[in-house]
């Protein structure tokens, strides 16, 4: 039921584009339709692909049936604007990557918003992948490791390389380290 691939319906956004056009909250949606609040929150962002039958109880907040729901055209809109709630984690635990925009099938660009708890790291081996990357440390201290050289960066620096060339990131401070990076074409 989550989207978009030809013919899949977003179902978190079409959820939310439903709800907005109401003028409910959240919080609204879910005391009218006898739901967690946090439950509205996981389906709007696609979190959870909710059953037919948590998606009917959704739904009797409106009241809107499943085939309306789904026969409902999806509007051409295009999502500009990412609220931090918004960001898909596509990874957790020790490194989290919270991706801009939940689908990038059609998109020559993925931003991340990259957490490293200390000590954590990329990953070994090394990875390399087609295309190219950048990143600015916001928070905390980097050792990146690029094709046999070893690079430190702290607040404010920053890094733009080939992406082919193998490549690691370790957090070496003792907090979290934080990067924003961008990599086209995306690479998860």
């Amino acid at each position: 039921m989550r989207g978009g691939g030809s013919g899949e319906i977003d179902v978190g956004r079409r959820l939310r584009e439903l709800r907005i056009a109401a003028g409910l909250s959240q919080r609204a949606l879910a005391k009218k339709a006898g739901v967690s609040n946090a439950t509205i929150s996981m389906v709007e962002s696609n979190r959870v692909s909710p059953s037919i039958s948590a998606l009917r109880q959704i739904l009797s907040g409106f009241p809107l049936g499943i085939a309306e729901f789904f026969a409902a055209p999806e509007p051409d809109t295009e999502q500009v604007v990412f609220r931090a709630h918004e960001l898909r984690e596509i990874a957790g635990g020790a490194v989290s990557y919270r991706q801009v925009g939940a689908n990038l099938a059609n998109r020559a660009l993925q931003i991340m918003h990259e957490r490293y708890q200390a000590g954590s790291e990329s990953g070994r081996p090394m990875i390399s992948h087609q295309g190219e990357e950048g990143g600015i440390v916001i928070k905390g201290h980097l050792q990146l490791d690029i094709d046999g050289h070893r690079y430190e960066l702290g607040p404010g620096d920053a890094y733009l390389f080939d992406s082919r060339r193998p490549h690691a990131f370790r957090n070496i401070g003792e907090g979290d380290l934080v990067i924003v990076s961008a990599c086209t074409p995306p690479s998860f």
